[in-house]
């Protein structure tokens, strides 16, 4: 079932380690969350708002629990949960996912066989749902994109999160603000200087 408003309501920080875990399900394609990023509005300059509102970042303004997908390098694109506060631009990057249901589609958009290379990195995993620009600002209460609690047998286990800086920034980049389920083989990378949490 889909998750609803008030799960999103949450500090940033927190909603990002909550997401670990859940689903991200996008009409009959499914992935399990196994790797956030937060990006803060104060005290963050890895933030894309932590310098004011423009019209790329407009939808990290607003009420959480929207998507906020940007494109880098000219050619990925990236999915961000919006979180905390109205008004003071914050969000929630979906690093990584565990293929779940629609791999062979994924696998076909990836042009890989590889199933632990179809979703293991934020382009990557956009890529292989078929997420673009056009998924911006959209509600994950009334779109196509939604995030799903578990409903697995052993979903009451307690997931061992590890913390560290987060990748490819240097902006912030020393800020531990990346947080992954331990041990799975789908997170994009493992950095030395991980922690439990």
């Amino acid at each position: 079932m889909p998750l609803g408003q008030i799960f999103f309501n949450k500090p940033t920080i927190e909603l990002a380690k909550a997401l670990l875990g859940k689903y991200l399900v996008f009409g009959k394609l499914k992935g399990k969350i196994v790797e956030t990023e937060a990006y803060l509005f104060h005290g963050d300059p890895g933030c894309h708002a932590s310098k004011g509102p423009t019209a790329r970042n407009a939808p990290m303004f607003m009420e959480a629990g929207f998507t906020y997908v940007y494109l880098i390098y000219g050619m990925y694109h990236c999915l961000n949960i919006v979180s905390g506060k109205k008004g003071e631009g914050e969000a929630v990057l979906i690093r990584a996912l565990e293929p779940i249901e629609g791999i062979e589609l994924m696998k076909k958009r990836r042009k890989t066989d590889k199933i632990e290379n179809l979703c293991n990195g934020p382009g990557k995993l956009t890529q292989a749902f078929g997420i673009t620009r056009k998924h911006n600002m959209l509600s994950l209460q009334g779109s196509k994109i939604q995030i799903h609690g578990s409903i697995l047998p052993d979903s009451h286990k307690k997931l061992e999160i590890v913390s560290s800086t987060r990748i490819g920034l240097s902006a912030g980049a020393d800020l531990e603000l990346r947080f992954y389920i331990k041990g799975n083989k789908f997170v994009s990378k493992t950095l030395k200087s991980a922690a439990g949490s």
